[in-house]
């Protein structure tokens, strides 16, 4: 972990950020390129007010117009991935729903704290991430959106569709946070969310509240990285060594990002009458088909055998429950 790292705290909401403290800056392409390869294609960079930001971009192979003339659905897809592994844990994703829309333009973003994007000393709510989401589409020239969230980004999605609905033409939440009810933490546990005295314990905590214990990077992952295979520990792990900020992000995401306790905004969202899809796990531990139903989702598709790694580990089966989302989208588009 670079120095300095283990000790930055960033600021909470309502509390007024340094503005001379400048964006703790992501490591370089080349350096991911030198562990990970060249998986995803060349980073392209955002730069705002709050930091540089990395996305990639997967670009069309056909022509986006249909036989009758009109636009083909989806146009514009972007994927958002959860806490702690980056753009790069979307990919396998991105490209097997590519070879069924090769029309469509896709782009997935490091979302600050993660990968190549750099970590703002601002509070980490969701407004920031919101705002990094309006700055990507202003820069790609999108005014509208199929957004497909995994986990933490699946909660960003609602927020996004809710406050933006004008920006979003559909959305797919994938094993989404959100609906985690800050009920069933101790409240020692709710001391270390919420932030206290021994900030090096609650990282310690948080970091084995998302990985469901220890950081274990698989002995193999070299070998099963030279085979272009994304071994999600091991990108988790290098960020934690490499990004200085990253860390800090992770811990104030769980705290302000809206992992917990966000169901209003899931309701908002449905209540916007935009259509939407939602892609779980049969037994993920974080979001449950019962808990959609309750804040009013009602199109659910529940893969089974499989928990929150749904996004990686069922690849195919998520695919084609987006891909027939989709295709009714572009039938009722064309009727």
């Amino acid at each position: 972990m670079s120095p300095g790292s283990a000790e930055l705290v960033l600021p909470r909401p309502g509390k007024l950020p340094n503005p001379l403290i400048a964006p703790i800056s992501a490591p370089t392409e080349a350096a991911f390129i030198e562990t990970f390869g060249t998986l995803l294609p060349p980073a392209k960079y955002l730069h705002t007010s709050n930091g540089k930001a990395a996305y990639y971009e997967l670009l069309p192979s056909t022509p986006a117009s249909s036989p009758g003339g009109g636009k083909q659905v989806p146009d514009h897809v972007l994927l958002i991935h959860g806490v702690q592994t980056p753009a790069l844990g979307m990919l396998p994703l991105a490209r097997t729903l590519q070879v069924s829309f090769p029309y469509t333009h896709f782009v997935l973003v490091d979302l600050w704290g993660h990968g190549l994007s750099d970590t703002p000393v601002v509070p980490h709510d969701s407004g920031l991430f919101h705002e990094l989401l309006d700055a990507l589409l202003d820069q790609l020239a999108w005014p509208s959106v199929h957004l497909v969230g995994f986990s933490f980004g699946g909660s960003l999605t609602v927020g996004y569709a809710g406050s933006r609905p004008s920006r979003v033409q559909s959305f797919t939440l994938v094993a989404p946070a959100g609906l985690i009810p800050s009920s069933i933490f101790t409240d020692e546990q709710l001391g270390y969310l919420r932030g206290g005295d021994d900030e090096a314990a609650a990282r310690r905590y948080v970091i084995a509240f998302l990985e469901g214990g220890e950081l274990v990077v698989p002995a193999d992952w070299k070998e099963r990285v030279e085979k272009g295979e994304i071994v999600a520990e091991a990108v988790r792990a290098w960020q934690m060594r490499e990004h200085p900020g990253h860390a800090a992000s992770v811990v104030a995401v769980v705290r302000d990002g809206g992992v917990i306790d966000n169901d209003a905004e899931f309701v908002k969202a449905v209540g916007t009458g935009i259509p939407s899809l939602a892609v779980l796990g049969g037994t993920d531990d974080v979001c449950s088909e019962a808990q959609l139903t309750a804040v009013g989702f009602i199109n659910i598709d529940v893969v089974p055998q499989v928990g929150h790694g749904v996004v990686r580990e069922r690849v195919p089966e998520v695919a084609a429950s987006i891909s027939s989302f989709w295709r009714k989208l572009s039938e009722t588009s064309s009727d």
